[in-house]
């Protein structure tokens, strides 16, 4: 069993106590260090490595995007959790564009914490409102939309948080054709916006990685604010 590797950013001593007591109960999840602030944590960062890095930065977006690059260029192989009581939809759609895996409050119960962790470490996208809603929400949904291989790919150019004229380089289509494309994926997978997408890649995807065998490109993701068709 691999044992997931996880770096803690979080200004309260009282939220580490809680989750080295949380992931006492988990044997495939361990604490390999912590900090107070993004820049404290750069040094063992680098050390250690870490599958995953859960950040509470309080400074806001900016400053947590911020700490994004830098644990990007401390540890490239680092996926970084943004773990926050407080963040807007837009703001939460951004940071997944700057390249966060992941979007999770600090209200949501243990189970879902190690459940987001180790979505993460194994490569997913996960964010708070990917979790399981019998109630209503595209997650009731009991298989996979029918997508075509087309929409497949622009499926997992915007879990990369790609906008449509760089989703229209990549394919040598119009950003008029994605836009299109775009909105019968909504219809079919019972999405409202790109954030929405992003949040349920894998199951749109059939249970495959959002972002495995996407084409490569070298395009720097941009902010955007917003959340339907650009």
């Amino acid at each position: 069993m691999k044992i997931i590797s996880l770096f803690v950013c979080d200004p309260q001593p009282l939220v580490i106590e809680g989750l080295h007591r949380v992931l006492s109960s988990a044997n495939d999840i361990r604490i390999v260090g912590a900090a107070s602030s993004a820049s404290e944590a750069l040094s063992p960062v680098r050390q250690h490595e870490p599958d995953v890095i859960l950040l509470d930065q309080p400074g806001g977006w900016k400053q947590a995007m911020y700490a994004l690059s830098q644990f990007k260029t401390a540890s490239p192989a680092s996926q970084t959790v943004l773990w926050s009581n407080d963040l807007a939809e837009v703001e939460g759609y951004r940071a997944l564009q700057f390249g966060v895996r992941a979007l999770l409050k600090k209200t949501f119960p243990a189970h879902l914490v190690l459940d987001c962790i180790r979505a993460v470490a194994a490569g997913h996208v996960w964010v708070e409102n990917a979790a399981p809603d019998p109630a209503a929400g595209p997650g009731e949904r009991k298989g996979p939309p029918r997508l075509t291989p087309r929409e497949r790919e622009i499926v997992r150019l915007v879990c990369r948080g790609m906008k449509n004229k760089e989703i229209a380089e990549v394919l040598s289509i119009t950003a008029g054709t994605v836009k299109v494309h775009l909105m019968h994926i909504f219809e079919k997978a019972g999405v409202t916006d790109r954030f929405e997408l992003a949040a349920h890649g894998r199951r749109v995807l059939g249970g495959e990685p959002e972002a495995s065998d996407s084409p490569q490109t070298d395009l720097p993701p941009q902010p955007s604010g917003q959340l339907g068709i650009p």
